[in-house]
């Protein structure tokens, strides 16, 4: 294996275990703390000024340290491995440079959302007082961006796949 290659198998380790630890800990004890209702960051279609408003009043303050403890800490750095993982996905899978570029392009704007949405979930949580509709729809329309940006360019990265399989599988 070449140098390219361990250091993309290193990044896929580091962003699963970073994934994992989000998707195994802090968001299950999240929602657990919060009556079972999932973290806004895990609401990919977004949310109503009503439904994060009952998330936030059901979220204790256990969740909301580990909310904006251990969670934000990893979803730091999960955005930019997500996006580097995914753009080299798209560098080794899609051959048009046009479309890669384009692609590439779509996996920065999903971090860029999901810093974003990072920001704008942790002032709603900091926040004492009544929260206007304007910050939940503004949090919740990040989250939405993120995740559509992101599944654009996994749909992607899916379909090089298939793409590359089927190659391999016709050459047998």
């Amino acid at each position: 294996m070449n140098r390219k290659s361990v250091a993309y198998w290193t990044l896929f380790a580091v962003t699963l275990a970073v994934y994992g630890t989000m998707a195994g800990w802090t968001l299950p004890a999240i929602a657990r703390d919060a009556g079972g209702l999932a973290a806004l960051d895990m609401r990919p279609g977004g949310y109503s000024p009503e439904e994060a408003r009952a998330f936030l009043v059901a979220l204790g303050d256990r969740g909301r340290a580990i909310y904006l403890g251990p969670q934000h800490r990893l979803d730091l750095i999960y955005p930019a491995l997500l996006a580097l993982l995914l753009i080299g996905a798209v560098r080794a899978l899609i051959a048009p440079l046009w479309l890669q570029i384009c692609l590439s392009l779509l996996a920065l704007g999903g971090m860029a959302a999901d810093y974003l949405e990072n920001a704008r979930v942790a002032a709603l949580l900091r926040r004492a007082d009544a929260i206007p509709d304007a910050a939940l729809v503004a949090a919740s329309r990040a989250t939405e961006f993120k995740a559509g940006l992101t599944a654009l360019v996994m749909l992607a990265v899916c379909a090089g796949l298939v793409r590359a399989a089927w190659k391999a599988w016709r050459k047998t």
